[in-house]
């Protein structure tokens, strides 16, 4: 028995997905079913009693994962301690990230990271919120990116950064030859904006409610790159961290607008599983992302 089974055990466990257990350790779905057989042969027990409807450890399974999740933990802080002593930072960094944050807020703290640590590797893979969390909490990644971050017991949250709101619309649209705009002067404008269940969406809703705005949503879209498009061709005004539109902007495709009732802004912060043993090179990217703060 090697502790990589048992670390595939545990994962499999987490996620209750032979599919997620896979990509997590970068093997076959066959080899996790195969690691489980054999740790089954070896401790004379079934550990996972596995159905199309139902996926649940048994008591022997259950026993097995505690003790485990106490040797990963134990094994990954004499790696990471032994790192240290070395003074290494190496390794591969896995970031989830929603699109808008790694489109646009990303780049600048991996290029500053980069430069100062070239043996680290950020990989960095795009995700909606809800999947971003998923992903974290399954250990698929080692770090999420995400906005409007909310207190979760499982979770650790690294805040680093408020990026302004405004107004977006084409360069023809009334709203164009203004400076700034009252949230009022919104009331029954047609729309732009992400899909329903997004923070950011929820977000700009709520501060819509608020000033008593009615408006008419004619598109909705999953991430910032399309709802973009959306706009550059006027089917409608938006409401956009600033920080996204700054190309668009600086290529006159489109406009964007203060809002005059007051700054709004959108939170943004890094995300990691609560007792995750943090790699020195994962200790050092957060600490670049805090310097924001």
């Amino acid at each position: 028995m090697q502790i990589e089974s048992l670390k595939v055990f545990c994962d499999l466990a987490d996620t209750e997905s032979f599919t997620k257990a896979s990509q997590i350790n970068g093997v076959t779905q066959s080899a996790v079913s195969q690691q489980i057989s054999s740790l089954e042969n070896t401790f004379k027990s079934l550990l996972i009693e596995r159905s199309r409807k139902q996926f649940r450890l048994t008591r022997e399974g259950q026993v097995l994962y505690d003790y485990s999740k106490q040797i990963m933990q134990t094994h990954e802080l004499l790696h990471s301690k032994l790192e240290e002593l070395k003074n290494l930072i190496s390794g591969t960094i896995q970031v989830a990230t929603i699109y808008s944050i790694g489109l646009h807020a990303l780049p600048p703290y991996i290029k500053k990271f980069m430069k100062i640590y070239p043996t680290v590797n950020v990989h960095v893979e795009y995700r909606g919120s809800k999947q971003v969390h998923e992903d974290v909490l399954s250990n698929i990644v080692d770090l999420g990116l995400i906005a409007y971050p909310v207190n979760d017991p499982k979770l650790e949250i690294v805040p680093f950064g408020k990026e302004p709101l405004a107004i977006i619309c084409h360069p023809q649209h009334p709203f164009a030859r203004q400076k700034s705009i009252k949230l009022k002067e919104l009331s029954g404008q047609k729309v732009v904006g992400f899909e329903s269940d997004i923070p950011t969406r929820k977000a700009i809703d709520k501060i819509l409610r608020d000033h008593k705005v009615g408006v008419k949503y004619v598109m909705e879209f999953d991430n910032i790159e399309t709802l973009k498009r959306a706009v550059e061709i006027d089917a409608g005004i938006s409401i956009v961290p600033l920080a996204t539109v700054r190309q668009e902007v600086a290529q006159k495709t489109l406009v964007a607008v203060e809002i005059e009732d007051g700054q709004f802004f959108r939170p943004i912060a890094a995300i990691y599983k609560k007792k995750r043993v943090l790699t020195p090179a994962l200790k050092e990217f957060l600490a670049t992302l805090k310097k924001a703060v």
